[in-house]
């Protein structure tokens, strides 16, 4: 028992030291709806004028601070396999991790046009 959380904390403190990057997406919508190439899925800041259906939520965090364009591709590629055209950045931040450091988070929802 010991061991199994000596080896949990140290997985656990290399995640955090490493800075292992995840990206959460729930589905929320009905339906579904084929697979979108990554690629084509859009980042917006701002709610769109077009019509559009809510597909997922998303949260993502453990990026590198200066990494923004990696945290971007990693919610497409999540993103795209349940259809999603776009994706609706809500909040982001980054959080301090000392010396100057930081790791970049994100909250939004993946949609789809109709």
């Amino acid at each position: 028992m010991k061991q199994t959380l000596r080896l949990t904390a140290l997985a656990l403190a290399t995640c955090v030291l490493a800075g292992c990057a995840t990206v959460d997406v729930t589905k929320t919508g009905r339906g579904y709806y084929p697979p979108t190439n990554p690629n084509e899925v859009e980042i917006l800041m701002t709610e769109p004028t077009r019509p559009f259906s809510e597909i997922a939520t998303v949260s993502t965090s453990g990026h590198e601070m200066r990494a923004e364009a990696k945290m971007h591709n990693a919610i497409r590629a999540k993103a795209a396999p349940l259809g999603a055209n776009a994706v609706i950045v809500q909040q982001q931040g980054i959080i301090p991790t000392g010396m100057g450091g930081g790791q970049r988070w994100a909250t939004g929802v993946a949609i789809r046009f109709n």
